[in-house]
């Protein structure tokens, strides 16, 4: 999304939020399209980046259209191990309800049945999901 809108010089509607300090690199629009035309290397990484996000947003239409709601929570999780390296979530049952596009209660009874299961341990405003991975 960032990338198209660069190159069509529209403004992104996207909005991220950063779970822990993190640095932004902001790149002038006139230097990623020189970049792009000068460099093949840069090229590939920006193609190679666009395909992996598109792949994402298919996977993730896939989990929504095929997949339980238990089935989702417990990749979230694992997705969420993947991109921090943390088993554990530091957040609110919101937070995750939010990011599945579901309510709040549906994932404090799911979490509630994975900690009975001894899958997941719980105290307030973290989730340890080491019995997940």
């Amino acid at each position: 999304m960032a990338l198209t809108c660069c190159m069509s010089e529209m403004k992104s509607n996207i909005e991220a939020e950063a779970t822990e300090d993190s640095i932004i690199i902001a790149i002038p629009v006139q230097k990623i399209e020189q970049w792009i035309s000068n460099f093949s290397s840069w090229k590939t990484f920006v193609f190679y980046s666009y395909r992996k996000r598109f792949d994402e947003l298919l996977d993730t239409i896939d989990s929504i259209a095929f997949m339980n709601m238990d089935e989702r929570l417990i990749r979230y999780l694992k997705q969420y191990y993947e991109s921090t390296g943390n088993n554990v979530f530091c957040g609110s049952h919101q937070d995750i309800a939010f990011a599945l596009n579901t309510s709040r209660e549906v994932i404090s009874r799911l979490l509630k049945i994975l900690e009975k299961n001894k899958k997941i341990t719980q105290i307030r405003g973290k989730i340890s999901f080491s019995g997940l991975l």
